[in-house]
C-alpha cells in the first residue's frame, strides 16, 4: 500500500449569513421561542406529630 498523507484537520466554516435568535425575532424572519412556565412551588412538607 501506498503512503498516504496524514490527514489535515479542517478549519472552522463560519456562515456569515447566519444570526442569533434575537436578531432574527427582531428582524421578523422567526416567532419568539416559547417562554419557560415558572417553577410550581414546592409542595407543602406534612409533619407529623410525635406520638405523645
Amino acid at each position: 500500500m501506498p503512503d498516504q498523507p496524514a490527514p489535515q484537520p479542517a478549519e472552522p466554516r463560519i456562515d456569515e449569513t447566519a444570526g442569533d435568535i434575537g436578531s432574527l425575532v427582531r428582524l421578523g424572519v422567526v416567532d419568539p421561542p416559547p417562554t419557560p412556565s415558572p417553577e410550581p412551588p414546592p409542595s407543602p412538607v406534612e409533619t407529623l406529630d410525635a406520638p405523645a
